[in-house]
């Protein structure tokens, strides 16, 4: 049976990049969704890292032959110690709209000067392989928090996500610009180094 990497997630736009970042690796890459799984994960670990090895070893208990891959990243805004962090997706509440909770946020840095609003977003990304091992990886970009929410072409925080080297939010970045400096790119791209060598040991 041909190895296959399993992703937990069900976000489509998600597995479009992971598919495109680990193309070259020659097997299936399919989201938990499409290999049958359907689970309730709870996410209680207290780092980004933990989580996403949560979420792989849930599905890796359920698909025990394939490779499985989970994410998990948010906002860490060093003026608020690091909030909202791991809770990124809960914060204010998860049926909460972004536009909410970019307001809430921009309320809380109102006043504090630009060399303290800096902030960065973070993800890492685990592999829980067949045999139980696990590897985990972090990318990270970082920025500051903008004065205003500003773009219509991102999501979730990417409004208020400002990168100075670009002189605009991520929300304001064109989709090649935002993959190219993306948190969740350069983890994923990391990711599929960890997957190629492991697969040339194997081959030894």
């Amino acid at each position: 049976m041909k190895k296959r990497i399993v992703f937990a997630t069900g976000n489509e736009n998600k597995m479009k990049e992971i598919r495109m970042i680990m193309a070259d690796l020659g097997m299936d890459i399919v989201s938990m969704k499409e290999a049958g799984v359907d689970l309730d994960i709870v996410e209680d670990g207290m780092t980004f890292e933990e989580n996403a090895e949560i979420k792989a070893r849930a599905v890796s208990r359920v698909l025990t032959s394939d490779i499985v891959l989970a994410d998990d990243s948010g906002l860490e805004i060093d003026y608020l110690d690091k909030a909202p962090g791991i809770y990124s997706a809960r914060f204010a509440g998860e049926d909460t709209s972004y536009d909410i909770k970019n307001r809430i946020l921009l309320d809380r840095m109102e006043g504090v000067p630009e060399e303290q609003r800096t902030a960065r977003f973070v993800c890492a990304v685990a592999a829980v392989f067949p045999d139980g091992t696990v590897s985990t990886v972090r990318g990270t970009v970082e920025g500051k928090v903008a004065e205003e929410s500003e773009g219509e072409n991102g999501f979730g925080y990417d409004p208020i996500f400002y990168v100075p080297e670009y002189g605009c939010t991520t929300a304001q970045m064109t989709p090649e610009q935002k993959n190219e400096i993306s948190h969740r790119g350069k983890a994923l791209h990391e990711m599929r180094e960890v997957l190629k060598k492991r697969f040339r040991e194997e081959a030894l």
